[in-house]
């Protein structure tokens, strides 16, 4: 890789998101944050003291000093641009951003199910960057690439290895799921402390919807076919900080014992893990021992944060096999996720 960082900026800079981005940028080999964006009320105020910062580790100091612009591509000189805005501000400006000719990288759901535009997870569906080529309408190679959803994150990389290997026809899951996924100030603590919230608007269809599409086939012609596999959703919130669990139950398409079910998910690998990206772990699922795990607050950091972790791995009597997922929504889930896909990116020459 060029020894120069290359110049990135980050829209949505001081919400939950654009900080966890900023945190990682910090001292990563290959990016270097440059530009910095909020809203309206922000701009021209120095991050450091616009932004309520939520993380556990130091506001990164360069960040700290940057003063806040506009969200417009004028005067923006990264071409790689993250985006960590919510779906709104998102659906209006990603497209602008990649009109003049800024790649995109995006947290958003407002473009994640346009037909021409990549729902990457690097580890399994690399190919479908190949949807860069049908974004004709955005000049100088400009484009969107997007991460899934937070849920639909661990639930598709836990069904990728089976698909592959058996085929996957129908899948149950239940989440649990953390309240940071709701960002900042998220859920009224008298509404979730000693509680749960069984509805999360929007969730349940982005896990059905947005699997299917990560699973399927991309086309010759451009176009992706989704996975033909019929997925129930039901999604809670739960009084947990960091970290999504899924009950998950699966009918396979071919019966096969249980040993090569674990074993397909033990040995499952993709693209980061032979380019070593540097946020790819080293193993993409890990299999959890012990038959109360995985839990939150004793796995949800594997990988960095970056490794979806799979435990109670048994048979169904109404499925095939049922198991249960945890992964780190705001890492894996969001920033991880997509600084990720700027490595693939960035590694593969787009």
């Amino acid at each position: 890789m060029p020894h120069a960082k290359t110049p990135v900026g980050v829209l949505g800079a001081t919400g939950v998101v654009g900080q966890r981005l900023l945190s990682l940028l910090e001292a990563h080999p290959w990016f270097e944050p440059v530009w910095l964006a909020a809203s309206d009320r922000s701009r021209g105020a120095i991050y450091g003291e616009a932004v309520r910062w939520h993380l556990a580790s130091p506001l990164p100091a360069a960040a700290a000093g940057m003063e806040l612009q506009p969200a417009a591509p004028e005067g923006c000189p990264a071409r790689l641009v993250f985006s960590a805005l919510d779906s709104g501000p998102a659906a209006e400006l990603e497209p602008r951003f990649a009109a003049a000719g800024h790649l995109v990288i995006s947290n958003a759901s407002a473009l994640r199910m346009r037909p021409d535009v990549p729902l990457l997870i690097p580890e399994v569906n690399p190919e479908h960057l190949a949807l860069l080529r049908q974004q004709r309408e955005y000049a100088q190679r400009g484009g969107v690439v997007t991460n899934p959803n937070c849920s639909t994150v661990g639930l598709a990389m836990a069904l990728a290895p089976l698909e592959r290997a058996f085929g996957v026809e129908q899948v149950f899951v239940t989440t649990l799921q953390a309240i940071s996924g709701a960002g900042y100030p998220g859920v009224a603590s008298l509404d979730i402390l000693a509680n749960v919230v069984p509805y999360i608007a929007g969730e349940e269809e982005k896990l059905e919807t947005e699997s299917g599409k990560i699973l399927g086939t991309l086309q010759s012609q451009g176009g992706v076919v989704p996975a033909n596999i019929a997925i129930s959703a039901q999604c809670n919130r739960v009084p947990v900080l960091e970290g999504h669990t899924e009950a998950v139950a699966v009918k396979l398409r071919r019966h096969a014992p249980l040993a090569e079910v674990r074993d397909a998910l033990a040995r499952f690998r993709g693209r980061p893990q032979e380019l070593k990206l540097p946020t790819a772990p080293a193993s993409p699922l890990r299999i959890a021992g012990g038959a109360d795990r995985p839990q939150p607050r004793r796995d949800v950091e594997a990988g960095g944060g970056m490794t979806v972790t799979v435990g109670r791995l048994r048979p169904c009597r109404l499925l095939d096999y049922k198991f249960v997922v945890l992964s780190h929504n705001t890492l894996r889930g969001a920033a991880g996720a997509a600084l990720l896909n700027a490595e693939l990116i960035h590694a593969e020459g787009w």
